[in-house]
């Protein structure tokens, strides 16, 4: 019967778990694309009336509420930046960027071309910046995976709400967020607005949770090809502006997860005594 009544506490405490979970709603999408930094700017600052109206910049944190900001910017007009693993932001900002290429860059766009090689200035006229005069892009990848810290301690973090500004994105569903929780688990993929046809666009998507997600990594896709010597087909996508709810330390595990531990545990005590 001892088993039995293990597994019985097991299953209670897995049950009342599952109960105490939020019901998650439909994320919040802010959404627009345009020929022009003014097509996206409103919806860029409701994004961030949203998740708190002051960019808390480089404060340490965590801070109840406000939101931080990277716009790529800070080395300067003419300074083509190249990094690997973007640790520059972690501790300041609360963002770890990596990537499966082999690093990442901000530049101007003509900066693109030289550090590309590229001798038709390909790049300068299909990219104008959002906020002047860098953009940023991962090298030898489209993929960018955004990690969250507690910024001023490296404590892991969460956020509630992520944004970010694409650059000529022309095809539809290639460009995407995608959430992933403590846990590795998605929360969902969300394709950026595309502007057909058209160069020196620009997009913004923005979502924001309001039902009790917390988001530990993003997983940014921008475009379908590589930014190259040569390349010039498929959806080459630059990126600008990032904004981020305040990242918030992941929180402890709750009494219930720890009940449903200590219940599994005694389970298991109580069968192995049996077998013996």
């Amino acid at each position: 019967m001892a088993p039995r009544k293990a597994i019985l506490w097991v299953g209670l405490a897995f049950g009342l778990v599952l109960s105490a979970r939020p019901a998650f709603a439909s994320a919040i999408t802010f959404s627009a694309a345009g020929a022009d930094i003014a097509s996206i700017t409103p919806t860029v600052n409701a994004f961030r009336a949203a998740i708190g109206g002051v960019n808390n910049m480089n404060a340490a944190g965590p801070l109840a509420t406000g939101r931080r900001e990277i716009n790529w910017d800070g080395g300067g007009a003419a300074t083509t930046s190249t990094l690997g693993a973007l640790t520059t932001f972690q501790g300041i900002r609360g963002a770890l960027f990596t990537t499966p290429g082999t690093g990442f860059l901000q530049a101007p766009p003509a900066g693109l071309d030289t550090f590309f090689g590229r001798v038709d200035a390909f790049y300068d006229g299909i990219f104008d910046p959002f906020s002047p005069q860098r953009v940023f892009t991962p090298v030898g990848s489209n993929i960018t995976d955004a990690t969250f810290f507690v910024p001023g301690t490296g404590a892991a973090a969460t956020v509630t709400a992520f944004g970010a500004v694409f650059l000529d994105a022309d095809e539809a569903n290639i460009s995407s967020l995608q959430f992933f929780d403590v846990n590795g688990v998605s929360l969902g993929i969300f394709f950026v607005p595309n502007v057909a046809g058209a160069n020196n666009t620009f997009s913004f998507l923005g979502v924001q949770f309001d039902a009790g997600e917390l988001v530990a990594r993003v997983r940014i896709t921008s475009g379908n090809q590589l930014l190259g010597p040569t390349n010039v087909f498929g959806d080459q996508v630059g990126m600008d502006d990032f904004i981020f709810s305040e990242p918030q330390a992941v929180p402890e595990p709750s009494s219930l997860v720890l009940l449903i531990a200590g219940a599994s545990v005694l389970a298991w005590g109580v069968r192995r005594r049996q077998r013996t």
